[in-house]
């Protein structure tokens, strides 16, 4: 990795380590309530307290935003009510954190209670007063789809199950708190540096709310401590960072505390599913239909991608001619939900999953055998329109069956031991971008000199995934260098390109082809010149290990740096060279109202085996081993896939048995890592990976996703090993041991 020598040695700065002259400390005032009118704001108190150097109010930074284009329902800081506790009220810039913390003490607001809705199917039932004025029955987008002919399919279905599932709200729990930087020159320009995964959406936030040029905006994004989903849109603490800086004329840092974090969050809904599937005698799908109520929070940010994403990729794993989705996002006086990994597609493919569980053993047919028998083909269209190119999903059924001992596990183990199957997919970066525009979604710059090392300007966000690796992989194996003459400059506004930034698991399929395409245009360069060294046609050169040859006669060769230095006296100097990607027009999907939201560029595809054990005293859920098998087309870095499939296992893990966010009026109980409880090491069962390779046809060198498309199919995979154990089926997360018993002595 790249980056790991500066991370192990503690040399890496992550945005919280920035100090800079004059810099001042912000801290935030939230609100206690979870709907209340604002009557009073009085800051005087806390103004004139040594050391307070500025004060922001909501009415300063009111210029709603938000990430979606549809979307823009936020500021900065609450304007005339708030809408959830811990929603940002007033903003102070001080001199340290403790007069910060006296400053808000001494901050007098009044409010007047409204009723606060806290549950998303008594929300959009004819509520007393709006959360937002616009939006009726506090729906913020409800969604309705049919494809083929559900009545039609159903009537020709042997066997038909409905059920219903919920999975509570969790959070992403990154290491690193949110944390931003802002500054402003003596020409008045603005630098942010800010712990994002979409450093070019805050680009362009910032200028919208504060009233600037973009080009008098820079965003800097240092290394981040963790994304998840939870920094991929721009939040609200830095544009008041931003706003706080420009009132104090002094540059200023914010670092929020883990409760606040909480607040912040973006996590994934609360969902209620019901899942309805009709089968064939011998388990063919013949239709499906969904159901699913989501409460977002106070306000959209990702809520119209995440609803539209629970029912496009209902399609896309197995092969569904007929199916209805009816989708509801449904606005709630509690912080806001967003993107997390997996986003939108983990709590409908728990209820899926499960569901087909059920199916299968009502009909006798053995759980794995049932997904093969509904897989589709590659190369093929659902019936969504979502493309599908590449599609090694049945390998890793067969796989994860072989390595797991499924045939002779399943049904053979003793009272409290079980084992189970399940499935997932995701996108391989989402084929539209959120603002429609022609630019391509990835741009990488490369550039050559001297010393005959090559340097990557990219836009996109490292943010532990590996993303900065895989890039100088590409650059290098296609120039033919050693990976130690590639240097890598990302996400600096200033210096590097547009990406559109790190989410949906888009960075190695969509950067990934820029830099090849970079290189390629690189290495055309080179080798003119080291066919002019040479006396050999350029079309007849290798290169590898450094060196430049005759692929017929190898020892007919020059240094790469020979060839490079001829390149700079013979055209021009600096070589300079770019590579970009758009996504192909087949791969972005349909003309029906929500289409651009499921369609990827290719999807990933996986199958997991749980094994478990479940205690009948005590109810407690022991998962002793997950076989993972993931097909992520190429493997270009087989530790980093390995590393995400064993993270995507661990993070589905915490959902599936102890995650979740408790309130109680409105307030989280658990704002913290003891409280909230996710997994440690110890909780971790044996994870073996297996990767899956069915060569993406489009992909860099055959890649594609690796990064989320394994966290769905572990949580139904232990629901489905626990009924297998005890005979109870569980369709509410997570898997506790309250819930375990109840169940059993229903079951009685």
């Amino acid at each position: 990795m790249v980056d790991g020598a500066a991370k192990v040695t503690g040399k890496g700065l992550y945005t919280d380590d920035l100090r800079l002259p004059g810099m001042l400390c912000s801290k935030i005032l939230r609100s206690t309530y979870p709907h209340a009118k604002i009557l009073l704001i009085d800051t005087s108190r806390a103004e004139k307290i040594p050391g307070v150097i500025a004060v922001l109010t909501g009415k300063e930074v009111s210029e709603k935003y938000g990430i979606l284009p549809l979307g823009h329902d936020e500021t900065a800081l609450a304007v005339d009510k708030v809408r959830y506790v811990g929603e940002g009220v007033v903003a102070i810039a001080a001199t340290t954190p403790e007069i910060a913390d006296e400053a808000l003490r001494a901050i007098e607001i009044v409010y007047e209670p409204l009723p606060a809705y806290l549950d998303a199917r008594s929300s959009m039932q004819d509520p007393e007063v709006l959360i937002h004025e616009d939006k009726p029955n506090n729906i913020e987008r409800d969604y309705h789809h049919h494809f083929g002919n559900v009545e039609e399919g159903f009537a020709h279905a042997d066997y038909v199950r409905s059920d219903s599932f919920f999975c509570p709200r969790v959070t992403h729990a990154a290491m690193e708190p949110h944390s931003t930087v802002a500054q402003y020159d003596e020409n008045g320009k603005l630098t942010v540096w800010t712990s994002t995964q979409t450093p070019y959406y805050l680009h362009r936030t910032l200028a919208k709310v504060l009233g600037m040029s973009m080009a008098h905006i820079r965003v800097i994004k240092p290394l981040v401590g963790g994304g998840f989903g939870g920094k991929d849109e721009p939040l609200c603490h830095e544009i008041s960072t931003a706003a706080l800086a420009r009132k104090a004329g002094r540059p200023v840092r914010l670092t929020v505390d883990r409760e606040e974090v909480f607040y912040i969050h973006r996590g994934r809904p609360d969902q209620y599913v019901e899942m309805k599937t009709g089968v064939t005698r011998d388990g063919k799908i013949t239709a499906v239909e969904c159901k699913t109520i989501q409460d977002g929070g106070a306000y959209c940010s990702y809520g119209i991608v995440t609803i539209l994403y629970s029912g496009a990729l209902l399609g896309a794993i197995y092969d569904i001619s007929n199916m209805k989705y009816d989708g509801y996002r449904v606005l709630t006086n509690k912080p806001v939900c967003g993107a997390m990994r997996g986003h939108g597609t983990v709590n409908v493919r728990f209820a899926f999953e499960s569901q087909l569980d059920m199916i299968a053993h009502e009909l006798g047919i053995d759980p794995a055998e049932i997904r093969l028998r509904n897989a589709l083909k590659p190369n093929s269209c659902t019936v969504n329109d979502l493309r599908v190119t590449s599609y090694g999903y049945p390998d890793c059924i067969q796989k994860a069956v072989e390595h797991s001992g499924w045939k002779e596990k399943k049904g053979n183990l003793p009272y409290g031991k079980g084992i189970g199957i399940a499935g997932s997919h995701y996108v391989s970066g989402a084929a539209n971008s959120i603002y429609r525009s022609k630019m391509p979604h990835s741009n990488v710059m490369l550039k050559m000199d001297m010393d005959a090392g090559v340097t990557i300007f990219t836009g996109t966000s490292e943010i532990g995934q590996g993303s900065d690796t895989i890039q100088v992989q590409i650059v290098a194996e296609e120039l033919g260098i050693t990976i130690d003459r590639v240097r890598i400059i990302s996400a600096d506004s200033d210096l590097t390109p547009m990406d559109l930034g790190s989410y949906s698991s888009r960075v190695t399929f969509m950067a990934g082809n820029a830099c090849l395409e970079a290189a390629r245009a690189m290495k055309e360069k080179v080798n003119k010149a080291a066919s002019e060294l040479l006396q050999i046609p350029a079309e007849n050169l290798m290169n590898r290990e450094n060196f430049v040859f005759d692929r017929e006669d190898p020892s007919k060769r020059v240094s790469f740096e020979e060839a490079v230095v001829h390149a700079l006296g013979t055209q021009g100097g600096t070589l300079v060279t770019k590579g970009s990607y758009t996504p192909p027009k087949a791969a972005q999907g349909g003309k029906f109202h929500g289409a651009g939201v499921g369609p990827g560029v290719a999807y990933s595809y996986a199958a997991q085996v749980a094994e478990v054990t479940v205690d009948p005293e005590t109810g407690l859920v022991t998962v002793d081993r997950v076989v993972a098998a993931h097909d992520c087309g190429r493997a270009l870095n087989p530790l980093t896939v390995e590393g995400q499939i064993e993270g995507s296992v661990s993070m589905g893990l915490g959902q599936a048995i102890q995650e979740q966010m408790i309130f109680d009026q409105g307030l989280v109980m658990n704002p913290g890592l003891l409280e909230y409880r996710t997994p440690g090491i110890l909780d971790s069962p044996v994870i073996e990976s297996i990767i899956v390779e069915s060569d993406e046809s489009e992909g860099p060198y055959g890649a594609k996703e690796a990064g989320e498309g394994s966290l769905a199919a572990v949580i139904p995979a232990v629901g489905n090993a626990i009924f297998d154990a005890i005979g109870v089926r569980i369709t509410e997360l997570p898997f506790s041991p309250e819930k375990i018993l109840k169940a059993l002595k229903e079951k009685k």
